[in-house]
């Protein structure tokens, strides 16, 4: 890697960002690194849509082994704070442990949605494979409803039927249900485009296709470049990490319903 890439990477990790984003989705990912020894590292990434529903990769984040914790968060949401964005609509997210507080201290007014396909797929872990196809439809049932009344009687009805066999799973349930009902306020595209984090999951699929053949790498910085590189690359008839959300006009048009003077919507 030649010094101009490392310069070019740090103007980009620090560059400044709009003041107000629509929705923001957070993930993270593990690589291994050395740091005098090689470990388990987590890469935060957080990618925006404007207000032009343009899609960004607005930050890529190497925290320390041990896994996530809310001071990471809280490091990598003050950095985006100082970049310029002083709010966000909607923050979609696995949610990862301390995140959604962090976010709260952050941008006091957002929306924090737990990523549903990530909630359904964190289910699938506590029962057994022979019952993964029933489980998924009685699932739809819940994230499908057309109100919040009506997931709730989806998801006691659920409850009844699956709570003997799986407790922990109705438990999760449970434990993510504020964070999970926010997107049935919505019509249908908008709940497309928050209930799960997909658009950064193609990033993620990316990042590991890059980085899937290098056993570990020797630094931080060896690893940012790659994944910064990743970012940039272009590939023709592939997801990439930018571009206009497919009708965006009726989408914003909704979302100024809600929060027109947060977006400067007129």
């Amino acid at each position: 890697m030649t010094e101009q890439v490392v310069d070019d990477m740090r103007a980009w990790q620090s560059r400044p960002l709009d003041a107000v984003y629509p929705v923001i989705l957070i993930d993270a990912i593990v690589l291994k690194i050395r740091e005098g020894q090689v470990a388990n590292r987590p890469i935060y990434v957080a990618m925006g849509i404007d207000c032009n529903g343009f899609r960004d990769v607005l930050g890529i984040w190497i925290g320390p082994s041990g896994g996530e914790g809310a001071k990471q968060w809280m490091n990598m949401l003050t950095d985006l704070r100082n970049r310029g964005i002083v709010d966000a609509c909607i923050v979609c997210c696995d949610g990862l442990k301390g995140l959604p507080q962090a976010i709260e201290a952050t941008w006091p007014q957002a929306m924090v949605q737990t990523c549903v396909v990530h909630l359904v797929r964190n289910s699938m872990r506590y029962a057994s494979k022979k019952h993964w196809s029933q489980i998924s439809r009685n699932l739809k049932r819940i994230y499908h409803s057309s109100t919040v009344e009506a997931a709730e009687a989806e998801f006691e009805e659920f409850a009844e039927t699956w709570g003997r066999t799986y407790p922990a799973m109705i438990a999760l349930w449970r434990r993510s249900w504020p964070e999970f009902i926010p997107f049935l306020d919505f019509p249908i595209p908008i709940r497309k485009l928050i209930y799960t984090t997909n658009g950064i999951e193609s990033l993620n699929a990316r990042f590991r296709a890059a980085t899937r053949r290098r056993g570990h790498f020797p630094d931080e910085q060896s690893a940012l470049k790659v994944l910064y590189l990743a970012c940039l690359e272009r590939k023709h008839n592939r997801p990439n990490p930018s571009g206009q959300i497919a009708g965006w006009k009726s989408i914003l048009n909704t979302l100024a319903i809600t929060y027109g003077d947060r977006l400067e919507v007129n």
